[in-house]
């Protein structure tokens, strides 16, 4: 965690998980770079950040498309999010990072619980 100065791009490679498996990584137009991406390429990741278009120098048609593509994937994990502030906020008032933690991992296993038995009684419809 980081005060709200610091935008994450500040600290993109501490946000990158070395346990996971995947070599994809999705990320907004905030977070692209030259530099950035030889960095991912070179580390064995394969990039879908958003393109950036800028007023001189819009998106081609291609570009839009790709970035459509790269939003679907990525509009299914913003959507968790979207529902976690929904069922609650992400307004962490505690005094210190270790009380933060908890209570975002408590609000986690609150939303994937409900989310499973969503999925559980939606499943259960679906078969009868």
């Amino acid at each position: 965690m980081t005060h709200a100065a610091v935008h994450d791009s500040q600290v993109f490679d501490v946000l990158l998980d070395t346990s996971n498996t995947s070599a994809d990584l999705w990320a907004d137009s905030a977070y692209r770079s030259e530099e950035r991406e030889a960095d991912l390429k070179a580390q064995g990741y394969r990039s879908h950040i958003q393109t950036k278009g800028t007023a001189r120098k819009p998106l081609s048609e291609r570009a839009k498309n790709a970035n459509h593509r790269r939003a679907k994937v990525r509009a299914r994990v913003e959507h968790v999010f979207a529902a976690q502030t929904a069922m609650g906020g992400m307004l962490v008032r505690t005094i210190g990072f270790a009380r933060a933690r908890v209570k975002i991992a408590m609000m986690n296993i609150v939303y994937n619980l409900r989310r499973v038995a969503f999925l559980h009684v939606r499943c259960a419809a679906e078969t009868a």
